[in-house]
């Protein structure tokens, strides 16, 4: 696949070091500021006007076996408030102007009442629980992947130029965390996070579960797909289709919490390079999801203990996005100065 261009890149660099400013001064705002032109393939890079965030929703077989601190009902009344306008990503984009879109894509509710558009992309109601046997069929897991990249073409033909990948669905970071351990070799023990915040006794049944799903994988030697169908579920394979569609298009993609990376693990793994195409907008409190950046090179933006999922934090990185562009564009050259 094609990657960030490189002369867009150079120039940006170029442009960074002759800013008005003391060398360095900017950090990794002037860093962020040269990975956005070389996405845009322009220096100096527009300030991002069109993000958009989409609300990947799905159960998980896993939520009846201890691994969540609340109860799968909690998903089809999240998907509701979503719509409303109600959630918390719901208050943070509308304070920093994204739009956000939820679509049901394994939700274990027929959400009556909801906007048909809502279950347009819907692959099935939950998925199997993954330490017993595989989330999903491989054909199951094509028809999401493929349903990811259709969004993602929907939202760039809608005009974004920057992109966030959220998720809702009790239990998710189970599927998120195996997928990650997988990608890794890690054992689960290394990986596995308190999710909503379960306690200790919770948290260690989490991580044998976890274990047991790797251990029942491990001598099949699976490509990215087979490992989505085993270890993941639909919402999970819809993101990372999302993600490989954007990196494909040139559209950059900001990253959310566990769920997010680990989908953007996936991407990588189905299209190698897709990661230079991603930025992580917030460091969780899941370990996974630090390894896992670490493994993409990525650094996360914002550090504020958050575990929300939904997008939130991405959400809530897209000023820094912003700014990175605008000191980039508008800061005056040193050349300029009248020294």
């Amino acid at each position: 696949m094609a990657a960030p261009s490189p002369t867009a890149r150079a120039e940006a660099a170029d442009r960074l070091a002759g800013l008005a400013t003391p060398a360095g001064a900017l950090g990794r705002l002037g860093e962020l500021g040269v990975w956005l032109a070389s996405c845009q393939g322009q220096c100096p890079p527009e300030v991002p006007s069109n993000v958009r965030a989409v609300i990947f929703a799905g159960d998980h077989g896993v939520a009846a076996h201890g691994v969540s601190a609340y109860p799968a009902a909690v998903t089809p009344a999240m998907v509701r408030t979503f719509a409303a306008g109600r959630a918390g990503v719901s208050a943070l984009a509308a304070a920093n102007g994204v739009s956000v879109r939820v679509l049901d894509i394994a939700v274990d509710d027929d959400l009556e009442g909801i906007d048909p558009e809502v279950q347009h992309f819907k692959v099935r109601r939950s998925s199997e629980p993954l330490h017993l046997r595989n989330a999903l069929t491989l054909a199951e897991t094509e028809q999401a992947l493929e349903n990811g990249a259709i969004i993602a073409a929907q939202e760039i033909a809608a005009g974004a130029d920057l992109l966030i990948s959220g998720d809702m669905g009790i239990g998710n970071t189970t599927p998120a965390t195996a997928l990650i351990a997988a990608s890794l070799g890690l054992p689960a023990a290394e990986l596995t996070g308190r999710g909503t915040g379960i306690d200790d006794a919770a948290l260690v049944a989490k991580q044998e579960l976890i274990q047991v799903a790797l251990d029942r994988v491990k001598e099949a030697d699976l490509g990215p797909v087979e490992t989505l169908a085993a270890l993941g579920g639909a919402d999970l394979a819809a993101s990372t289709g999302f993600m490989v569609a954007a990196a494909r298009a040139g559209v950059p993609v900001l990253l959310d919490g566990v769920i997010a990376v680990a989908c953007a693990v996936m991407a990588d793994r189905i299209e190698p390079g897709a990661a230079a195409w991603f930025a992580a907008g917030h460091r969780s409190t899941e370990p996974a999801q630090t390894l896992a950046l670490d493994k993409l090179g990525l650094v996360p933006l914002l550090d504020l203990g958050m575990r929300l999922g939904e997008g939130s934090g991405a959400v809530a990185a897209v000023p820094v996005v912003r700014a990175a562009a605008a000191v980039l564009r508008d800061v005056a050259l040193l050349s300029e100065l009248a020294i």
